[in-house]
């Protein structure tokens, strides 16, 4: 018996030294801004042609049916870095508003409304901040819009941010991807000579306006008889796909693959119109093409090679990210950690998930509510959006009107056929579900509690 118990102690102690002396994995977020969910080659699209994604998706989980919260740049921006829902963390516009209620917030704080719109992240708190604790070394690139990379907690970076020249959305970190990537692959370079676990911020403004793709690029699309603006949108996809594939040849030809965690989203959707800009139903949008996104998730050896059929959210970014890296947030997070699903490919206990849009600038940056215009849920593939008035003087989009939309995103995928009307039981079921979520009094208050599924 005694020699059963010494042994036990013996494996005991085997066990903990391997636990505590694991390597940490680096993580590796890359954000596109701008793109249909659509306009992948792995997605089927029949033009649009994306030769380094198509890999990423073939070495790693690929949930074709990946959501933002809140389509539209730095609400979905703000979402990912805090892991919570923009009712939650408050930033639910890319600007604030010169409203009333915004002038006497800035006089009472005795700061610009910009300014105070920042202080946002200093309350919620952000992921490089927990990630620092846990040891991670991080860098900021590319599009950033809560003042330097600094205030997000970011050990390196690009951006100085508000009130800066520029700084409203990225200012010196905007070169990432159009111009270079040296910045991004030398704090790879540097970390793993430091022998440091890293995470990286990758947020290239591309496909984004302006669409000015090399002519080698364009012009393949011109030539296949792809209309000018459509074609130069078609091209800035391509484009970006380049850029993924000189960082992912980085990782790999560094030999830190097996030790890295890359994590693909979208920052929101987008239908190119032929006159310029983005139509309605896109960006900034709860249909599907506004807030849709593939989300891939790489980690050779640890996660296997799947096409999986489950609902996933850019919120389970943060605390599946703090899962990996042994970290810990201050507070709940809404989202799942997805790490034990994608490590042994059992199905996710979720059916459920949800999502808000608000107002292009923010009516009151106290009060989420004064600019949200929808509310939606999806439980399997019904969809319901309900639609709400707030702030109709500072939205680009009006809701089309307020009835309840209620659509089979299987049969439907285009949601072309409003079904409420002749489904009032589900109509009731999932507002239902939406009233527990949304949780009004939390949101007044500004708490960070959990938010209810």
């Amino acid at each position: 018996m005694n020699s059963l118990l010494r042994l036990l102690s013996l494996l005991a102690l085997v066990v903990y030294a391997t636990t505590a002396n694991a390597k940490q994995p680096n993580i590796v977020l890359i954000l596109s801004d701008d793109q249909g969910y659509t306009d992948y080659g792995f997605m089927g699209h029949e033009e649009i042609e994306t030769p380094n994604l198509d890999q990423l998706a073939k070495e790693g989980t690929l949930f074709r049916r990946g959501y933002v919260p809140t389509a539209l740049c730095r609400p979905a921006l703000s979402t990912l870095i805090t892991g919570l829902y923009s009712h939650q963390n408050k930033t639910t516009g890319n600007d604030p508003a010169r409203t009333p209620a915004n002038a006497a917030h800035a006089e009472k704080a005795g700061k610009d409304a910009r300014e105070l719109l920042l202080t946002n992240i200093d309350r919620t708190g952000a992921l490089p901040q927990w990630l620092a604790k846990a040891g991670y070394v991080s860098f900021q690139s590319g599009k950033w819009w809560e003042g330097s990379f600094e205030r997000g907690g970011f050990t390196e970076g690009m951006t100085k941010g508000y009130p800066n020249p520029g700084g409203r959305h990225g200012d010196a970190g905007l070169v990432i991807g159009r111009e270079t990537m040296a910045p991004v692959t030398e704090f790879i370079d540097r970390s793993v000579e430091a022998e440091k676990p890293f995470f990286l911020w990758c947020a290239p403004v591309m496909p984004h306006t302006p669409h000015n793709p090399p002519a080698r690029i364009l012009d393949k699309y011109l030539k296949k008889g792809v209309q000018e603006r459509v074609a130069q949108y078609y091209a800035m996809c391509e484009w970006f796909d380049e850029t993924c594939g000189t960082l992912l040849d980085h990782i790999d030809g560094t030999g830190i693959a097996d030790d890295t965690l890359v994590i693909y989203v979208t920052d929101n959707g987008w239908i190119q119109k032929e006159v310029g800009g983005y139509a309605a139903r896109s960006k900034r949008s709860p249909f599907e093409l506004g807030t849709r996104t593939p989300i891939m998730f790489r980690w050779p050896g640890k996660i296997p090679v799947a096409d999986r059929p489950e609902l996933c959210s850019s919120l389970d970014f943060v605390p599946t990210v703090l899962a990996v890296a042994g970290a810990e947030g201050p507070h709940d997070f809404p989202g799942l950690n997805l790490l034990p699903e994608l490590k042994s490919g059992d199905a996710i206990e979720r059916d459920t998930i949800y999502g808000e849009s608000f107002a292009h600038d923010i009516a009151d940056i106290k009060n989420p509510q004064a600019s949200l215009l929808y509310r939606w849920v999806i439980k399997g593939h019904d969809k319901l959006l309900l639609t709400y008035d707030g702030a109709p003087g500072y939205m680009r989009y009006p809701p089309q009107d307020a009835a309840p939309r209620l659509y089979n995103l299987k049969e439907d995928p285009k949601e072309t056929v409003n079904l409420a009307e002749a489904n009032s039981a589900k109509v009731a079921e999932l507002s239902a579900l939406l009233e527990e979520w949304y949780v009004p009094e939390q949101r007044q208050a500004g708490k960070l509690a959990p938010v209810a599924h």
